[in-house]
């Protein structure tokens, strides 16, 4: 039988169970998730890290509300998070705890935080035992120690003990924040979650509209911007130096998904995102895959390519394809879903390459690994989802 068409939704399925049968080999004995190695075997030494067992609880929620029945890993997930790593001292969750379950990393990051939030969201709303008071807890954190009303954006980092917070603020972290309030918000009916994202998106866009669209993504604690932040260290994973094409990608989805959240949202929010989208496609775009980074006249400068790039290439074609009647990202999503089967797709172990370097060959510079599969289960059934509300939400409706 010929194989489906890249991007149908045939195809699509047979992905998302290939992506899902290789995550779920991250579930550790001792509980939690560990880091998966490229051929799918996790990787005990290295412990567990809260940025990855919040992704797979959410990624086993969501397969929870597409099966229609309790995923087994998904309440493992809420467990994990619940009694894994969780300060007992202070509050809030640890980046990091080794293999039998102590502190490894006690830095307390928004980034992490907010993929709390999305877990126990998501979590909650395919009724898993315990989410719900998990989502509590880390909204309350989330408000009480990242929200800065003032500023009307996160804060980035503190110490273990809540009395440092990094000078550092960033892009990156706000908009996982943006992501994980707006399915807070369909996950409690709470609407300041949602006013709060549209806040957030703000002030992303005013930046981006005054430097042509490349978005700024480093800046000092008062929110200066610091176009010249990891020059050093370019291809960092978290933090990399320039504009970073797939983010604009991201924010472009987001934003569609922000505009259907509100009751009466400002027209801005399908300018800005087109916007977006066209400036990351025209910069970032080499051949029929898009870079990870460019410099701020657009030029190439780290020119891997990761999956999770393209996961949100084809997810922001797809959204704004459907906003625009067609005049925005469809004539992008046929290459683009191809060239994830041509160039992504592992043939052998199953899942998709993290990392390819400039001649499309498996690379591990930055991603050596394949711990994640948030970016394309998301990629995999956004097509079937509506523009509102979030995925999550839409699932839990049936």
């Amino acid at each position: 039988m010929p194989r489906p068409i890249p991007g149908s939704r045939p195809w699509r399925e047979q992905q998302l169970d290939s992506v899902l049968t290789f995550a779920r080999r991250s579930a550790l004995a001792g509980g939690g998730f560990g880091r998966l190695d490229a051929a799918g075997d996790v990787q005990v030494e290295r412990g567990l890290e809260l940025w990855i067992n919040a992704r797979m609880t959410y990624v086993f929620a969501i397969a929870s509300m597409r099966a229609g029945t309790l995923d087994p890993l998904a309440e493992y997930g809420v467990r994990a998070l619940r009694d894994l790593f969780v300060d007992p001292e202070h509050g809030g969750w640890f980046t990091a705890v080794t293999s039998d379950h102590r502190p490894a990393e006690t830095r307390k990051g928004c980034y992490e935080h907010a993929f709390v939030v999305l877990a126990a969201s998501a979590a909650r709303l395919a009724r898993v035992p315990g989410a719900a008071e998990l989502l509590d807890e880390a909204l309350a954190v989330h408000e009480r120690r990242f929200w800065d009303e003032r500023a009307g954006r996160c804060r980035e980092a503190w110490d273990a003990g809540w009395t440092t917070v990094e000078a550092y603020r960033g892009v990156n972290s706000n908009m996982h924040t943006v992501e994980a309030y707006l399915t807070a918000s369909d996950a409690t009916g709470d609407p300041r979650w949602r006013h709060r994202a549209l806040r957030i998106c703000e002030q992303v866009v005013a930046d981006a509209r005054a430097n042509d669209w490349r978005l700024p993504e480093h800046f000092d604690a008062e929110w200066r911007i610091l176009l010249d932040y990891n020059a050093s260290a370019p291809a960092d994973p978290f933090r990399p130096f320039g504009a970073t094409p797939g983010h604009g990608l991201e924010w472009s989805r987001l934003l569609i998904e922000l505009e259907g959240a509100l009751d009466d949202p400002p027209e801005w929010l399908v300018e800005a995102a087109t916007a977006l989208y066209t400036r990351a496609v025209h910069d970032g775009s080499v051949g029929d895959t898009i870079v990870y980074t460019t410099d701020w006249e657009g030029e190439p400068v780290t020119r891997e390519r990761f999956h999770w790039v393209m996961a949100e290439a084809v997810a922001a074609a797809d959204t704004l394809a459907r906003r625009t009647d067609g005049a925005v990202g469809a004539a992008d999503l046929d290459r683009w879903w191809r060239a994830i089967e041509n160039h992504f797709v592992d043939q052998e172990h199953g899942s998709w390459h993290h990392e390819l370097d400039d001649a499309l060959r498996v690379s591990g510079r930055t991603w050596p690994d394949k711990p994640d599969a948030y970016h394309a289960v998301n990629a995999l059934l956004l097509p079937d989802a509506p523009l509102a509300p979030t995925l999550a939400r839409s699932l839990a409706d049936g």
